[in-house]
Parts: structure tokens; C-alpha cells; sequence
């Protein structure tokens, strides 16, 4: 098959505005993508689609065919099908300009997978998630038949789990390869209506009946899809490491830091008749506490107030590593880090408003809340479904225990009593 890569990179977006230019390591992201596309032995070409004359000098100056498209186009699939009318191929592989780390055997296996079954009509990809990533709309899940092919895209997590222990979740990687004659389809087909509810373009092509293949690769690396995630992409190739997606980054978590008011309580001050300030602690979230303890995670309260009843819940929990009172909580972070010997890498911090930010960004993962702000959200690793002091630090323990392939503790008799010593809550 004749095999092109088409890349659009669009200059505006909006959590990321000039994203392809976007510095990482002395190179612009859009070259680190095609330079990785041109790694695909079976690629005749590869060409950047852009809408903006900036993204077109940069590429072109690196070496990259590049051609300018109509900057209305609301998706990448519209670049691409209007890329077409020039470029000749019988396979056209959608490559998000955004995927800096994308691993060229991916989309190998992609093209190949596409030409071993010549039933599939649009082919993408997926890998395995655990269930707390199943709960994020922001992650896509496929269902798949046993031929591979895509029964059903959704934001909610698919399949419902009535038996959680028969559940098993698949997460869709936003690359797609087209035969040539499903784009020369696309643009007459109209919006279906689940693709307008679960805001997914590739509903559409499955109302419409056609064939979309889902092939599994092992867990991908991340893309830059806000400030923090170019922040980490960053790390990830000045470090050396491996693609923290390569493995599960839960199972590998050592240390959870958790900000107090707001995330262990739910934010609110209660003073009594004496002036003394009271707070509102969830049960559950001790528990968890000690179940993560016992599991080998160790955990630090960080807390820019100080007060009798925090440190009197910090005694009851028999939490060590903690600062309270702090102004810094970057610095604070680093030094808990250090108490405890862990890398960044492999420390969790959970917060919910702006005064979390400079912890957000010294370590390796960050969560908010569900209640925290939305410029707190976007900044985060991953949003909790719970609200602070409701129960989103055990859903977090939960997520952790599971991913370290300890589910029988959060979810059986016989697993709690024999893991967990000592409960408190």
C-alpha cells in the first residue's frame, strides 16, 4: 500500500497557543513528531498540514513538506481529507502534531495491521488502562469484538461494571489510519447524533457502518496537550527516562503529599464558642491512609495552616512526614521528598486551589479534586470524581492499591484483614 503520514498542527490552540512551535529541547514539538514519523520503514510520506504561515516557514526550514490548509477546518480529519486532493495514497495515517514521544513501531503496527485485514476500513489504536483512568471523560474508551474491530467509542467508562472483576478497559490512542475511499466519504457524511453527544468524530464513521479497527500496543507515552504536560514531555527526555506510560505510573507511586483544608476536609473553617477552629475529616480517607501505609506507600500531610486539631488528626493517623504552617509548598515538597528518599518521579501530590500550584510542579503526579478550580484542573496529571473532604484521597488510595495489583485489599474481607494492620480511620 502506498502509505503517507499526514500531521496537522494547528497554531491555535487553546490551552496551548503556538503548541507545534512549542521549545522542547532546542527543537520545536512539530519536528520532534515528523522526525519520529519519518522513522516508519513503511511511510512513503511525510507531510505536516498546517493553517498558519508560522508553523509553515518553522517546518519548511527544517526540512519538512509541509502544505497550508483552510483554517476553518474544525478537525484534523478535515485537513487530512483536503490533503488528499494532492497527495496520492491508498493509506492516509492521521498523526497528531502534538505526540512528540509517539513510538514509530505504533504506527508500524498500525499500517500493518491495516494491510494484514483489508475488512478494516479505519484503523486505530488502544492499550489497557486501569479503573480509575476508566472514570476520566477526558480518557477515551473503546470496546472491541473479538476481531478487533471498534463495537463502541465513549468518554464514560465502558463496559459498565457490574462485575468489577470482569471489567477490563481499553483506552483509544487519537491516531487513525484511512483508506483512501473512506475520506473521499467523509466530508458528505452527516453529524450523528451520538457523535455529537459524546463529542467524538469518530462516531460518526461508525453510524455511518463503517469498519474501524482498534489495535493494541502497550501503554503510550504522553502527549502536550497543556503547559503541564510540555512540562513533562520536558523531564521525560532531559531525564532519560522511560516513557512513564510504558508502565502503569501508579504502581511505581512510593509517596502521596496531600494538601489538608480542601482536599482532607472540605474546606471549611468551623470556630466554636472559644475561638478554637474546628474541621470536618472523611473517615475513609484515614483508612486509606493506613491501607497505603501497609502496602508500602508512604504519606505526608502539607498544610499552609497549622492548628491543634491538624496535628491531633496527624497523631491519630500516625502520619511523620508532615509540614504545616508552610509558605513554600515547592521547597516543602522537595524536603519531604528528601525525608522520605524518593524521586519526584515517583511522588503523587493531591490539592485543590492556586496556593497547590508550586507543588503541582515539583512533582512527578498531581490530582485535584473535583470541586477545585477549572485553572487547577487543567494543570493537573488527572481530576479526582470526588469532591476535598468527601472521599477523593481514598478514591485516589483505591486507584493506587489497584494498579499495584492489590484490588482484593480495597475490595475484600479476606485481602483487608490480611494487608492491613493496625486500622485507623
Amino acid at each position: 500500500m502506498r502509505t503517507a503520514i499526514v500531521i496537522p498542527a494547528r497554531y491555535a490552540s487553546s490551552r496551548l497557543p503556538g503548541k507545534p512551535l512549542a521549545d522542547l529541547h532546542g527543537r520545536p514539538i512539530i519536528q520532534h513528531v515528523v522526525e519520529r514519523a519519518r522513522q516508519v520503514p513503511e511511510a512513503e510520506r511525510v507531510i505536516v498540514a498546517t493553517d498558519d504561515d508560522r508553523v509553515y516557514a518553522v517546518a519548511a526550514d527544517f526540512g519538512a513538506e509541509v502544505v497550508m490548509t483552510d483554517p476553518e477546518h474544525t478537525s484534523g480529519t478535515d485537513r487530512l481529507v483536503e490533503v488528499t486532493a494532492d497527495i496520492e495514497a491508498d493509506l492516509y495515517v492521521n498523526l497528531q502534531g502534538d505526540e512528540p514521544l509517539i513510538r514509530p513501531a505504533d504506527i508500524s503496527q498500525l499500517i500493518q495491521g491495516m494491510h494484514d485485514d483489508p475488512t478494516a476500513q479505519v484503523g486505530t489504536l488502544c492499550h489497557p488502562i486501569d479503573a480509575r483512568e476508566a472514570t476520566n471523560p477526558n480518557c477515551v474508551k473503546v470496546v472491541r469484538g473479538a476481531n478487533h474491530e471498534a463495537l463502541y467509542f465513549s468518554r464514560s467508562p465502558i463496559p459498565y461494571p457490574r462485575n468489577p472483576n470482569a471489567a477490563h478497559y481499553l483506552k483509544h490512542v487519537g491516531i487513525y489510519a484511512f483508506r483512501q475511499g473512506v475520506l473521499a466519504e467523509y466530508s458528505r457524511l452527516p453529524h450523528a447524533a451520538i457523535e455529537q453527544a459524546e463529542g467524538l468524530e469518530q462516531l460518526r464513521l461508525m453510524h455511518a457502518g463503517f469498519r474501524l479497527h482498534a489495535f493494541e500496543v502497550a501503554p503510550t507515552a504522553p502527549g502536550v496537550d497543556t503547559p503541564r504536560c510540555l512540562e513533562r514531555v520536558r523531564a521525560i527526555i532531559a531525564a532519560g527516562l522511560p516513557d512513564p506510560a510504558e508502565e502503569n505510573t501508579l504502581a511505581t507511586v512510593q509517596l502521596v503529599i496531600t494538601d489538608v483544608d480542601g482536599v482532607l476536609t472540605d474546606g471549611g473553617l468551623y470556630y466554636d464558642a472559644h475561638g478554637e477552629c474546628l474541621k470536618r475529616f472523611h473517615a475513609r480517607d484515614g483508612l486509606g491512609m493506613r491501607m497505603l501505609q501497609d502496602a508500602g506507600v508512604q504519606v505526608a500531610l502539607l498544610s499552609g495552616r497549622d492548628s491543634p486539631p491538624l496535628r491531633r488528626r496527624a497523631a491519630d493517623l500516625r502520619i511523620h512526614l508532615q509540614h504545616f504552617g508552610v509558605s513554600d509548598k515547592a521547597a516543602a515538597c522537595r524536603a519531604i521528598m528528601a525525608d522520605a528518599g524518593v524521586d519526584a518521579e515517583r511522588t503523587v501530590y493531591v490539592g485543590d486551589d492556586s496556593i497547590d500550584l508550586p507543588a503541582f510542579a515539583v512533582c512527578g503526579m498531581a490530582f485535584a479534586v473535583a470541586d477545585a478550580p477549572e485553572y487547577l484542573r487543567r494543570r493537573a496529571t488527572d481530576v479526582l470524581n470526588n469532591s476535598g473532604g468527601n472521599g477523593a484521597f481514598r478514591e485516589l488510595v483505591d486507584a493506587i492499591l489497584i494498579a499495584r495489583g492489590h484490588r482484593e485489599v480495597a475490595e475484600t474481607a479476606e485481602g483487608f484483614q490480611r494487608a492491613v494492620t493496625r486500622p485507623n480511620q
